[in-house]
């Protein structure tokens, strides 16, 4: 779509990067270190770069994870899993971290493949991303909001810059503008002729208004099931109480998973919980038995066969009326019914949702349907790429969705920088 603009001035560089998050300084990187001799300029609308990295993963930003197989890595995308089968060959884990690693930032994995860096400070990653941008000549702008996009006879480009009033030409240009809350947010880029999958939150913690289990706030389950009643969604992996409700990667997963059947219910649902996921129904009701027989005489609440956190046996134990005083030798049929039941399918309402400490990951914007997969480029507009969060894709938490800002935005600044020569 055309625009009129009435600029004090206008110049004109090779390839624009709007957008000063992961995604879009890892592009300028890409696309400056193939164009030694080309100018590349990244916008940033606000005067904080780099801001998500910072806050990431509690201040220490989770890389990447530690997988190293393209099929089974490309599974941990609920939106993009065919595109990112298709571009980490380029740019997989092994180059994230050989990258980091040759910019003085190594590595370490977490026992659950979370990779951090060794400093574990996000300020580590975001020094690393500033002074490869600023050595390889890219030009960073804060306080730079695009507000119009004129597409050119020549199929190049001019932008409108709201607070300078200027008038910006760009040969080629990349979008890294990350996740919007809401589908206005991208109505410039519909306006293109893209077509915009809405979005909606992905990532989140499930509140519980109306569970006591609130009660028990801080206590962590290493490995449990969640499935969202009368549908097939599950995950598996660790979970938290919290003043809240539920929290944990097996929350956080079925966020994800679930994004768009869970906004469609506005948030309000019901979940099971088997807080014990390795056991079979049989081997589990085998465990109890045993203990009725071998712990006849000691209190039920006090002797835990399946070495849960006290606090949330005893809670599970009063939820089907096993009084903490009563034997394992007075367990009846009933008790011992319901006691399996409730550990294999303990069921809870949720209300509301909570954002995942300080981060915000989306699932929608850019249809994938709209972009071509070998650059990412734009099947609409020529000469125009995407990076990142703002195309409808989005991985489950721990660290792949910056796996995918590095890999999508690799490609599209080498293609970008590749198509000037």
């Amino acid at each position: 779509m055309l625009h009129k603009f009435s600029p004090n001035f206008q110049h004109i560089v090779d390839i624009a990067v709007i957008g000063g998050g992961a995604a879009g300084f890892f592009a300028a990187i890409q696309a400056a270190k193939l164009s030694s001799n080309k100018k590349i300029l990244l916008l940033e609308k606000t005067n904080k770069l780099l801001s998500k990295v910072k806050i990431s993963g509690g201040g220490r930003c989770n890389v990447t994870h530690a997988c190293f197989h393209v099929n089974e890595m490309s599974k941990n995308y609920p939106r993009g899993e065919k595109l990112m089968k298709k571009l980490l060959p380029h740019f997989m884990t092994t180059d994230t971290i050989r990258w980091f690693e040759s910019h003085g930032v190594p590595l370490k994995t977490e026992p659950d493949g979370r990779m951090f860096p060794v400093t574990d400070s996000s300020q580590s990653v975001v020094d690393a991303l500033l002074q490869a941008a600023r050595q390889h000549g890219v030009q960073i702008e804060c306080n730079r909001e695009v507000t119009a996009i004129q597409v050119a006879e020549n199929h190049s480009f001019v932008l409108a810059i709201r607070q300078a009033n200027t008038l910006l030409q760009c040969r080629k240009l990349i979008i890294a503008t990350g996740g919007s809350p809401k589908e206005s947010g991208l109505e410039w880029l519909k306006k293109l002729g893209h077509r915009i999958v809405p979005p909606v939150p992905s990532l989140f913690t499930f509140n519980m208004p109306q569970e006591n289990i609130t009660q028990l706030q801080g206590i962590a389950v290493k490995n449990a099931i969640v499935k969202i009643v009368g549908t097939k969604l599950s995950c598996e992996g660790a979970l938290l109480i919290t003043h809240w409700g539920m929290s944990g990667p097996a929350i956080l997963k079925l966020s994800a998973w679930g994004a768009r059947w869970i906004a469609e219910k506005n948030y309000h649902f019901s979940i099971s919980v088997r807080w014990v996921a390795c056991a079979s129904e049989e081997d589990l009701r085998n465990q109890l038995l045993h203990c009725k027989q071998q712990y006849a005489q000691r209190f039920i609440s006090n002797y835990n066969p399946l070495h849960m956190p006290a606090r949330l046996w005893e809670y599970l134990l009063l939820k089907v009326d096993i009084p903490v005083n009563k034997k394992w030798c007075e367990l009846s049929k009933t008790d011992l019914n319901r006691l399996v039941n409730i550990l294999r399918n303990d069921t809870y309402l949720v209300s509301g949702k909570t954002t995942y400490k300080e981060e915000f990951v989306t699932c929608g914007g850019i249809s994938l349907e709209d972009v071509h997969w070998d650059d990412m480029q734009s099947k609409i507009v020529p000469n125009l790429y995407f990076a990142g969060e703002v195309l409808d894709i989005d991985g489950v938490t721990g660290g792949f969705n910056f796996q995918a800002a590095w890999t999508t935005a690799y490609v599209a600044g080498r293609a970008a920088a590749m198509s000037l020569r």
